[in-house]
């Protein structure tokens, strides 16, 4: 995992984020705090929050969801890019995690355009369909357990509209997913979601290299 886009040397990256990176205050205080704790590669990368946000406008996205959501930087770039009766539904797993993210969400002034739903995914997904929600959402953003993916893969096929946008994070792992020698629990967990994504006809298709690799996936 990576907090940068992978591939690239220290002063292109340095140059691109220079010469592209827009990032509120907020966010760049949030992804500093972040930094200083153990498991801060669960971090994106600011360019990839960017990029997220000007999908979600490009969409013209109004009700997004998210899988995974750590200390809560995608979810609040993704808020901050929304109109202002946007909503995004966000699930964690961790109390630890979902308490420092409502934090940085009351801080940038958007709490009330984000429902945490604090639960293992899958349940969360299936009560959301339980709920009627099928097709009620514009954008989707997968990056939890590796493991899982192909499950919220699945899911989120039903949840989110024709048309509207499926973003996947972590797909080159760190470059870990190209190396045959490599055989660990998570990159064969990517490997087997990137087979997937790639054959199913439901979504026009496109990895992109941006912080860990993003799968792009329209709904069709």
């Amino acid at each position: 995992m990576s907090r940068r886009s992978i591939g690239l040397d220290d002063a292109v990256h340095q140059y691109l984020l220079d010469v592209s990176l827009r990032e509120p205050d907020v966010l760049c205080r949030l992804r500093e705090e972040t930094a200083s704790r153990e498991n801060a590669d669960m971090q994106i990368a600011p360019e990839q929050g960017q990029f997220m946000a000007l999908l979600v406008r490009l969409i013209g996205a109004e009700r997004t969801l998210e899988i995974g959501t750590f200390t809560g930087y995608s979810a609040l770039v993704v808020a901050l890019a929304l109109p202002p009766h946007g909503r995004v539904t966000a699930c964690e797993i961790s109390e630890e995690y979902a308490a420092i993210a409502r934090r940085w969400w009351q801080e940038g002034g958007v709490a009330e355009k984000i429902e945490m739903r604090l639960a293992p995914a899958a349940e969360t997904l299936d009560r959301m369909l339980e709920e009627g929600l099928a097709g009620r959402f514009d954008f989707a953003f997968i990056d939890a357990d590796k493991a899982g993916y192909v499950e919220y893969w699945e899911r989120c096929l039903t949840l989110v509209r024709k048309g509207g946008l499926i973003v996947v994070d972590n797909v080159l792992w760190d470059g870990r997913v190209a190396d045959p020698a490599n055989d660990e629990e998570g990159t064969a967990a990517i490997r087997a979601f990137n087979a997937h994504a790639q054959g199913d006809d439901r979504v026009d298709l496109s990895l992109v290299p941006i912080g860990d690799g993003l799968t792009l996936a329209r709904v069709r």
